[in-house]
C-alpha cells in the first residue's frame, strides 16, 4: 500500500487504503454477529457446522444439513454437525479446559476433568452430574495407552499426543472403580485428579469452592457477597481486625466468608498430597481423602490439617470438626440464585454440596450463557438474545439437562436468516 509522509515525519496511508482496512475490519467483525436477510439453507448449514465443529463440513454433510434446514429440522441439522470429531476434540476441549486450572488456560493438557465433561456431553448424561456424580471417562483399553494413574496425567497426555478422536476414544467408568474413592466421596469433576491438583493443592480448600462458583455458577465471590449472614462458621484463620481495623472484617470479609466457609466445609476431608521439594509443581501428586477411620496425624480427626493453619489469627473462630455443610445463602439476597426447594440446604460431604449447587437455577443459567458466548462469539446483548437464553434454559431443563441441546439451540439462533 502507498503512504504519504507528513512534514512531521508521520506516515499516513492514503484514503483508499484506509477504506480497504475498514472494510476488512467490518468483515471480520461480522463473523461474530448474526447475519440477517441473505443466508440461505446452505450458508446457514455452513455457519452451524463451523461454529460447532470448528472445521468446514464436507460436501455430503453440508448437503444433508441444508436439506434438514429446508425441512425445518434445525435441531437435527445441528446434531449432524456435532457428529464431527472436531466438536469433541476441539470445540468442547477448548470450552472445558479453562475450568480445570486457576489461570483459565485453554491450552492446558487434556486431563481427567476435561475428558469426563466431554464424555458426559457425548453420552447426554444429566449435566448436573458434573458436580456430584461417581463418573470418570478414560481412554479405551484397545488404545494401548498408559494406565490411568492417581499420581500422574500420563494417560490423558498420551490421548492428546496421539491426537485420538475423543468422540470415540473415551469410555465411561466410575471414580470408585479407577481411583478407589468411596462412592460417597465422589463429586463429579470436583474429585478428579486435575481439579485436586489445581484447587486442593496447598491453601485451605476454599479455592475449590471459589472456582466452582466461577466456572459453574458464573460468579466470583464478590457477586454473592452478603454481610447480613451470620458469621458463626468463619474459621480461625480469618482475622477479625485485618490491619487493626475491625470495620474491614464487618463490612467486607464477612460478606464472603459467612457464606463460603459453611459450604466449603464439605471439602474438609480432602487434600492434594505431593513432594514439595522434589516436585514443587505437584505434577506427580495425588488426591487424598480421609475415609472413616483414617485420621490426620496433626488434626487427630478425618479433617485434613490444612484446615487448621493460621489458627492464631483468631483463636475464637470456628474449628472444623467434620464435613457438614450448610447453605446460608438460601436466605438473604442470594436466595435469587434459585435454590432447589426439594433439597434440604445442608448435608455432609462434597457430593451433596455439589448437588446443592448444580440444582440451582443459577447453574443452568450459567451453562447456557457460556454456550451462547462460545457458539455465537459474543455475550447476549439485547432483548432478543435474552429471550433466546431464557428459552434455551427451559429446553436444557426439559431435555434432562443435556448440554448438546444447548449447543444446538445456540448454533441455530446464530446461524443467520
Amino acid at each position: 500500500m502507498k503512504s504519504v509522509v507528513s512534514k512531521k515525519g508521520h506516515v499516513r496511508f492514503k484514503q483508499q487504503s484506509i477504506k480497504i482496512s475498514l472494510l476488512g475490519l467490518l468483515f471480520v467483525n461480522s463473523l461474530a454477529l448474526p447475519i440477517n436477510g441473505w443466508a440461505g439453507p446452505r450458508e446457514q448449514a455452513k455457519r452451524i457446522h463451523d461454529r460447532l465443529a470448528g472445521v468446514p463440513a464436507n460436501a455430503a454433510t453440508l448437503d444433508a444439513m441444508a436439506t434438514l434446514l429446508e425441512q425445518g429440522d434445525n435441531q437435527q441439522a445441528a446434531y449432524l454437525a456435532m457428529d464431527n470429531p472436531g466438536f469433541y476434540s476441539v470445540t468442547l476441549k477448548n470450552w472445558i479446559t479453562p475450568w480445570t486450572n486457576e489461570e483459565a488456560d485453554s491450552f492446558a493438557p487434556l486431563n481427567d476433568y476435561t475428558a469426563t465433561v466431554i464424555g458426559i456431553t457425548r453420552d447426554d448424561v444429566d449435566f448436573r452430574q458434573i458436580l456430584s456424580g461417581n463418573l470418570l471417562y478414560v481412554g479405551n483399553d484397545s488404545l494401548n495407552l498408559p494406565s490411568y494413574a492417581v499420581d500422574n496425567n500420563d494417560h490423558y497426555q498420551a490421548l492428546e499426543d496421539q491426537e485420538l478422536d475423543l468422540s470415540s476414544a473415551l469410555t465411561a467408568t466410575t471414580q470408585t472403580a479407577v481411583t478407589g474413592l468411596p462412592a460417597e466421596a465422589t463429586a463429579g469433576v470436583l474429585t478428579t485428579r486435575a481439579a485436586a491438583k489445581s484447587f486442593f493443592k496447598d491453601g485451605t480448600n476454599r479455592a475449590m469452592f471459589r472456582f466452582t462458583l466461577i466456572n459453574h455458577l458464573c460468579t466470583d465471590l464478590e457477586g454473592v457477597k452478603d454481610i447480613s449472614r451470620a458469621p458463626d462458621r468463619i474459621r480461625q484463620d480469618v482475622s477479625r481486625s485485618p490491619g487493626g481495623d475491625s470495620r474491614i472484617f464487618l463490612n467486607s470479609c464477612i460478606g464472603c466468608h459467612s457464606g463460603m466457609d459453611p459450604l466449603a466445609q464439605a471439602f474438609a476431608y480432602y487434600d492434594y498430597r505431593y513432594d514439595s521439594d522434589a516436585d514443587p509443581e505437584g505434577l506427580r501428586g495425588r488426591l487424598l481423602y480421609n475415609s472413616a477411620g483414617q485420621n490426620d496425624p496433626i488434626s487427630n480427626s478425618r479433617v485434613t490439617s490444612k484446615h487448621q493453619i493460621n489458627a492464631n489469627n483468631f483463636p475464637f473462630g470456628f474449628i472444623i470438626q467434620d464435613d457438614k455443610w450448610d447453605n446460608y445463602w438460601r436466605a438473604g439476597q442470594n436466595k435469587h440464585l434459585g435454590w432447589d426447594s426439594t433439597l434440604p440446604g445442608s448435608g455432609s460431604g462434597a457430593k451433596s454440596m455439589g448437588q446443592e449447587l448444580a440444582n440451582s437455577q443459577k447453574f443452568a443459567q450459567c451453562q447456557v450463557k457460556k454456550v451462547f458466548t462460545n457458539v455465537c462469539l459474543r455475550d447476549p446483548q439485547d432483548g432478543n438474545d435474552r429471550a433466546q437464553v431464557t428459552q434455551m434454559i427451559s429446553n436444557f431443563e426439559n431435555s434432562g439437562f443435556q448440554i448438546k441441546r444447548v449447543f444446538a439451540d445456540a448454533a441455530n439462533y446464530c446461524k443467520g436468516s
